[in-house]
């Protein structure tokens, strides 16, 4: 730090990892072309997913796209259900569900303090982006978790159970001895940025598993006879609704066009 408290850059390190997406669409602009990335944290160990019980509702098909880009980025995902106290055991399928796919999964309240201290203990140690929808509770778990943070919390829309935005940027902030939080804006439109249709499958964990039994190498896993994730689907070896996840993404790849 400078005397007049700007900053000098001396040493520039080797990026290990980025976490970007495509960027959002701009309101009342005409899209031509495609969407530029938009790059949101560099260097990262975990990317904490914030999902919420209610208000807004969970969603596990954002919450499959911000694993994806976690996965593709080489950042270990963690799930934090939030707002458990709104509901009862509504969210136990989803807990066991991504804990059974091999993900760590928090259930959390700032109400009741159910699961904070086991969250603030996964973090220790490691630089952590917190990323979520508007309106699931990030600031105001980041708060529970580190109270001199003192973030701005927003309030649900009435009209539309959804979100407000409160952080506007990207921010670092060092919370203990080495243990970092990036706190970033709500989002409202997630899509990974730079992945191809014949790639997207390795980045859902439990396809793994399948993928080198498919009869053809460029398959798809979505019409292809003799493809072995269809097969497991139909097994019930994957779940249905990861399943659906993936076509919906994949759904929006457009041929030999990134993300």
């Amino acid at each position: 730090m400078n005397e007049d408290g700007t900053g000098s850059i001396h040493f520039i390190h080797e990026r290990k990892n980025c976490i970007s997406r495509k960027a959002p669409r701009i309101k009342g602009a005409a899209f031509r072309g495609e969407r530029l990335e938009q790059k949101i944290a560099s260097n990262v160990d975990d990317m904490i997913i914030v999902t919420s019980s209610v208000l807004p509702m969970f969603n596990n098909k954002a919450l499959d796209r911000l694993i994806v880009i976690a996965e593709s980025s080489h950042i270990n995902p963690i799930i934090v259900i939030n707002k458990i106290d709104l509901v009862k055991d509504e969210l136990d399928y989803w807990a066991e569900l991504y804990t059974q796919i091999g993900y760590k999964v928090f259930v959390t309240s700032v109400v009741t303090g159910q699961g904070i201290k086991e969250l603030a203990e996964e973090i220790k140690g490691k630089v952590n982006v917190f990323w979520g929808a508007s309106g699931v509770g990030k600031s105001s778990l980041l708060n529970k978790l580190f109270p001199e943070l003192d973030l701005r919390v927003g309030e649900i829309s009435s009209s539309s159970k959804k979100g407000t935005h409160t952080t506007v940027t990207v921010l670092l902030k060092k919370v203990a001895e080495d243990t970092y939080i990036v706190d970033t804006p709500g989002i409202r439109e997630i899509e990974p940025y730079g992945i191809k249709k014949e790639d997207l499958a390795h980045y859902l964990k439990e396809f793994s598993l399948y993928l080198n039994d498919c009869r053809f190498n460029t398959c798809t896993h979505f019409h292809e006879p003799g493809c072995a994730v269809i097969d497991a689907v139909e097994n019930e070896l994957i779940s249905l609704e990861r399943y659906e996840s993936y076509l919906n993404m994949l759904d929006t790849i457009e041929e030999d066009i990134n993300f």
